[in-house]
């Protein structure tokens, strides 16, 4: 029977990373997601692992870099303006292909913002963030339990494909505590077997070097096509989403993370007042599950995209949706707390056609 307890989504967050195999941590401080590192700096220790607090966030993705490129399951994480300052790095691991897990809990932004929770950072995680063609496989928790379970699944992933991985959380679900179950069984890394491809030196084979580049001509476009490949098998077998009460929806919620929870409330009170309402949430942020909303646009032709950001998550719903259904945006930037009692309004005013001021750009 898997254990249950009491814990706050950042610490849970770290556990589910250990019991995943992760041996290694390197980060640095920042509100609010400063109890991951907290948590692995005296948790690492007793499972064998190291721990280290870095000098800035830079270092931290550079030591990520080397730690992955031996194979070692590693972990580094931050809140907003510190994932922007990794992202030449992650850049660097995306064009290694070395697999790795970044945590990503949102704060209010652009630059310093706030340390309230937010979403802001959707376009940085599904689109690479950093220069050059790569791609990151992304999952977004709405809750403790799955902040829990996600790093298992990212690294089997970061693993199959040779890809980072990150968990997209915001600053509500890091600081939020619920009980937690964990779903998977914790990994022997004693067990775990050396990748072929990590640093070292292998018989018949020489040396086994890692990097992210290749000066000969048109090398680099091999690479980069040879990895596009990867990238369409992921988006072939790696999707994830929840649907709630869709089957007789005249109006979908696409929504994830603090938002999707909020949206749950909100379908509940608008079906209250008659309003058939239901929740599309895509637990893949990258890949985002687009094939599954075209399929759903063919029958629910109203669509709103509920979020924490000033309109990120929508330009994918309308992407998908490609212009076969009716595409609306309930946004609350600036880390601003979205109330299912506003976004039921909402889901009102364009049931009853007067949601003009709810269309998103056509």
């Amino acid at each position: 029977m898997a254990d249950k307890k009491l814990m706050k989504g950042n610490e849970a967050l770290a556990e589910g990373a250990l019991r995943a195999g992760c041996r290694f941590f390197a980060g640095y401080p920042i509100t609010p997601q400063n109890e991951v590192p907290e948590y692995m700096s005296w948790r690492l220790p007793q499972v064998g692992g190291a721990f280290v607090q870095a000098e800035s966030e830079v270092s931290a993705i550079n030591m990520i870099y080397g730690a992955a490129a031996t194979g070692v399951r590693c972990m580094t994480s931050s809140s907003s303006p510190g994932i922007s300052l990794k992202q030449e790095g992650i850049s660097y691991c995306a064009g290694a292909d070395l697999p790795l897990l970044i945590g990503n809990v949102m704060r209010g932004g652009p630059g310093l913002g706030n340390i309230a929770g937010a979403q802001g950072d959707y376009w940085q995680a599904t689109r690479g963030g950093g220069h050059g063609d790569y791609r990151v496989f992304v999952m977004a928790p709405n809750g403790v339990n799955e902040m829990a379970n996600f790093p298992n699944k990212c690294f089997e992933v970061a693993y199959k494909y040779r890809i980072p991985s990150m968990i997209l959380a915001d600053g509500i679900i890091g600081q939020m505590m619920e009980p937690v179950e964990f779903n998977t069984p914790e990994v022997d890394t004693k067990s775990l077997k050396e990748p072929d491809w990590a640093l070292g030196i292998s018989k018949g084979r020489g040396k086994r070097i890692v990097k992210s580049y290749d000066l000969r001509e048109g090398y680099l476009e091999k690479m980069v096509l040879a990895r596009v490949e990867r990238y369409k098998q992921i988006e072939q077998n790696e999707v994830l989403y929840e649907e709630r009460q869709l089957e007789d929806a005249d109006i979908a919620i696409v929504a994830y993370g603090t938002s999707a929870r909020v949206a749950s409330a909100a379908i509940k009170i608008a079906r209250e007042k008659g309003v058939r309402a239901g929740l599309f949430r895509p637990i893949t942020l990258w890949p985002f599950p687009k094939v599954r909303l075209a399929e759903l646009s063919k029958r629910v032709k109203k669509f709103v995209a509920v979020e924490m950001s000033l309109g990120q998550l929508v330009e994918d719903v309308q992407l998908s949706i490609n212009g076969k259904a009716e595409v609306y945006l309930h946004a609350k930037p600036g880390a601003s707390v979205i109330t299912a009692e506003e976004v039921a309004k909402t889901l009102e005013k364009i049931a009853k056609k007067e949601a003009k001021e709810y269309a998103a750009v056509k």
